[in-house]
């Protein structure tokens, strides 16, 4: 048990939309030393820079001035507590102002950073002219032609700097997720940028409360294991020097504190556990260690580091024409039928209609029938097809506004034109541009961030350039065990991988990747006989197109499956329902795995 110094970091926000009792809930516990917000998701660059063009002061993320820190920046102050937030957007010296305004009105004097440096718009016009070309990291496309957004991930090392200049609160543009709680733990400890094992270490600290109360419950697969939803717990890392920490929340909180919990949210959205690429650090996280060690505490140790890749991850979004999606509730008998016949009679007169006005077909058409397990596809269950109640849901994409307008004139009519029990229609869907997702790499040595604490500059230092080797030290390796065949003779059934394992999914792009935890270390081997990359990708196959990559991740009993052009696009480019494939765990957690007859008791 590490006895030295120990940072208390509260995770208030994993996204622009989280609930407001994140902060007041933290600041209120008296648990933490410091508060950090995570808002950006790919497509809210976009949102906030269409924001700004609007309206210049804009391109925030204006409820973390109005409604989070407007709730406890008197307590902030008061207590000490400091603030780390990529509220910034498009816009953070806009945020600051706000944010300065705010504490004007409340009469409190604060010590306001912000960090800038991740635009790359400028950049454009040479990149397009540079050889070898730009080129997309998971299709290879060149750069599009309409880009609305570009930013790099920046790291930690602006954040470090602009708390070592006494900053009480730092508010970043696009940073990676984990580097808020990166850049605090490298100033409280003096770390280096080579100090690759602790920045692992907090790196996934970060990782671990970035997404808010997934950390402490949120979304557990063993959902009915988890108290008191309303009041569930915001999560808190105590950190120390050695990059180990522990993962805990506000006492008398509802949620969930387990290794299985904290396991899931290890394995999200981080493809390779081995070589997961930061811009401080390459992570190796396949030999971290969990244990519990109170009723509300998880240990967390064993993150080993390498050197950072020479380039930053630059995640730009670009318009390609404009999308609609349309709901319509069906009741009664054959209610999924009748569902599905609405459906492709609209899309028929609506494609008559559109070629006699002379406007072209339309560039991509989805129709879903919800409540009848449209996600399962081939593995549905036979009696969702007699549900008496379903919702049809339309989605097209198309170059024209216009045609997207006549399709969603076209829903209501279905309520007094086709199939009885239609109702639910809601209003006429609107039209928006469908934004696309771009992301490419830059070399840092073209990205130079920038940080002001109250008007004044503050210098960054340059992030030292990597040994050309860096082997990491030894330490206990956890043997992988052979996968377990059953033995001719032995009686066998099948049960759903539910019973065997619990499951995170997420995205990144068109990608989904999907962690998969034995809920026994022993059944692990019998896992990975049977849970192979081709039966995976058989079992998804009407969901996802490229390539099934399984990784495997010995520390925590545990598999993380990558699956490549499983989105339909993803984010808004998606037509389905499910286009960040939050689902698409649960869909695999519902497969046959045969196990001895004996486990089953």
């Amino acid at each position: 048990m590490n006895t030295g110094k120990i940072i208390r970091i509260g995770g208030a926000s994993g996204f622009w939309g989280d609930s407001s009792v994140g902060a007041p809930q933290l600041v209120q516990s008296g648990q933490i030393d410091y508060l950090v917000f995570d808002y950006l998701a790919e497509l809210t660059m976009s949102i906030l820079a269409a924001a700004r063009l609007k309206k210049p002061e804009l391109g925030y993320a204006t409820d973390f001035v109005s409604v989070a820190m407007k709730s406890v920046l008197k307590d902030v102050v008061a207590q000490g507590i400091r603030v780390v937030s990529n509220a910034g957007g498009v816009n953070p010296e806009g945020c600051a102002d706000a944010l300065r305004a705010l504490a004007a009105e409340l009469g409190v004097q604060v010590k306001i950073a912000t960090v800038t440096g991740d635009d790359v718009m400028p950049l454009l016009p040479a990149l397009r002219e540079q050889q070898p070309p730009v080129a997309e990291l998971q299709s290879g496309a060149p750069l599009p032609a309409r880009v609305v957004s570009a930013n790099a991930y920046l790291g930690a090392l602006p954040i470090k700097a602009a708390l070592d200049a006494g900053a009480q609160i730092v508010i970043t543009g696009r940073c990676v997720d984990s580097a808020v709680t990166l850049g605090v733990l490298m100033h409280e400890f003096g770390w280096q940028a080579t100090d690759y094992d602790r920045l692992a270490g907090a790196s996934l600290a970060g990782h671990i409360i970035e997404c808010g109360c997934q950390g402490t419950g949120g979304l557990h697969t063993d959902w009915q294991a988890v108290p008191d939803w309303a009041h569930i717990g915001y999560p808190i890392v105590e950190c120390a020097q050695d990059g180990s920490f522990s993962v805990t929340k506000p006492a008398g909180t509802g949620g969930l504190i387990a290794p299985q919990v904290v396991a899931e949210q290890l394995l999200y959205e981080i493809h390779d556990p081995a070589r997961y690429l930061l811009p401080d650090v390459v992570c190796d996280f396949t030999q971290v260690r969990l244990t519990q060690t109170g009723p509300e505490r998880v240990q967390v140790e064993g993150a080993r580091g390498l050197p950072p890749p020479a380039s930053y991850k630059v995640s730009a979004t670009y318009v390609d024409g404009f999308k609609t999606s349309a709901q319509l509730t069906i009741v009664g008998f054959d209610a999924v039928a009748k569902a599905r016949r609405t459906g492709e009679a609209i899309l028929e007169r609506v494609g008559e209609l559109l070629q006699q006005q002379g406007l072209g077909p339309f560039s991509a058409t989805h129709l879903e029938v919800l409540g009848a397990e449209s996600p399962y596809g081939p593995h549905a269950q036979p009696a969702a097809a007699q549900m008496r109640e379903a919702i049809l849901r339309l989605t097209a994409r198309h170059p024209a506004k216009a045609a997207l307008e006549l399709l969603a004139r076209e829903i209501a009519p279905s309520g007094t034109s086709f199939a009885p029990g239609t109702t639910g229609a809601g209003g006429r869907a609107s039209v928006s541009p469908l934004i696309r997702q771009y992301a490419f790499l830059l070399d840092k040595a073209r990205i130079a961030p920038q940080v002001t604490l109250d008007g004044a500059a503050v210098s960054v230092p340059n992030q030292p350039p990597a040994p050309v080797e860096q082997a990491p030290e030894a330490i206990e390796s956890i043997v992988i065990q052979e996968a377990y065949a059953l033995p001719a003779g032995v009686e066998s059934v099948e049960v759903p991988l539910l019973r065997l394992a619990w499951a995170r999914s997420g995205d990144k792009g068109d990608a989904s990747n999907i962690g998969v935890i034995a809920r026994k270390p022993e059944w692990l081997p019998l896992l990975r006989a049977q849970l192979t990359e081709a039966r995976v990708k058989d079992w998804l196959a009407h969901l996802v197109q490229g390539p099934v990559t399984r990784y495997e991740v010995p520390g925590i009993h545990a598999f993380n499956f990558v699956c490549q052009q499983a989105l339909g696009g993803g984010g808004m480019a998606s037509l389905r329902n499910d286009a960040l494939g939050k689902g698409m765990g649960q869909i695999l957690l519902a497969m046959p795995v045969r196990v001895p007859m004996s486990w089953v008791n």
